[in-house]
């Protein structure tokens, strides 16, 4: 049977609007009818419905001219319908090897974070920082990342997650922030720092990627 979190979203077009909502800072309903393809009002109806299930909810953009533009961006209800990790029986795991070792659920956690960064340098492939980036990009969101690479003007080559499968170990264990930076320069050959953003229930993570 579907959980009641499935059954929630189990119409057309609601999860590609949650899903855009999600890979951005807040979208309006002008900006999804050209995103998904799809009429104004159609849009308007399904997130007036996904905000009253508290799947959704809103805030005013400010604009130069006109009154404030109205936009949706995702709760944290939203993050249940995204991979995560089992974190009762992994934060079990951890907190037992703590009684043992002061310092033993970190030592854990960096052999994983460790072994990953040394699979990932075999498996990414690329000839150039920007071509790693774009490929690792591509298997963080394979994996439940929500991840996507991108490069501008003003941060330059960066890679931009919306969710974080193991946000619940994240929010234990602080020092995890530094381990998964350490992961991408291993896997890029390149410096990169992470910095983390969250508004209502998007958090965003980007790991600016310093190709010199």
């Amino acid at each position: 049977m579907f959980s009641k979190t499935l059954r929630d979203i189990a119409r057309p077009h609601w999860f590609p609007i949650l899903d855009a909502v999600k890979r951005s800072g807040g979208l309006s309903v002008p900006e999804l009818a050209v995103k998904l393809k799809m009429s104004y009002m159609g849009v308007k109806k399904h997130c007036i419905a996904l905000e009253k299930l508290g799947y959704l909810d809103t805030w005013r953009r400010p604009k130069q001219v006109g009154r404030p533009e109205k936009l949706y961006r995702l709760t944290d209800k939203a993050n249940e319908l995204y991979p995560q990790i089992g974190d009762d029986v992994t934060l079990t795991i951890l907190e037992v090897a703590a009684q043992t070792d002061t310092h033993g659920a970190e030592r854990l956690l960096f052999a994983y974070f460790s072994r990953q960064g040394d699979l990932l340098a075999k498996k990414i492939k690329g000839a150039t920082v920007a071509e790693r980036a774009a490929a690792l990009a591509k298997w963080r969101d394979q994996s439940g990342h929500v991840s996507e690479c991108r490069q501008d003007d003003e941060i330059g080559l960066h890679i931009v997650e919306f969710h974080n499968p193991l946000q619940a170990l994240f929010d234990r264990y602080p020092a995890l922030d530094r381990m998964e930076e350490q992961l991408f320069e291993k896997v890029l050959g390149a410096a990169v720092t992470r910095n983390v953003t969250k508004v209502s229930g998007l958090r965003t993570m980007v790991f600016r990627i310093y190709d010199t």
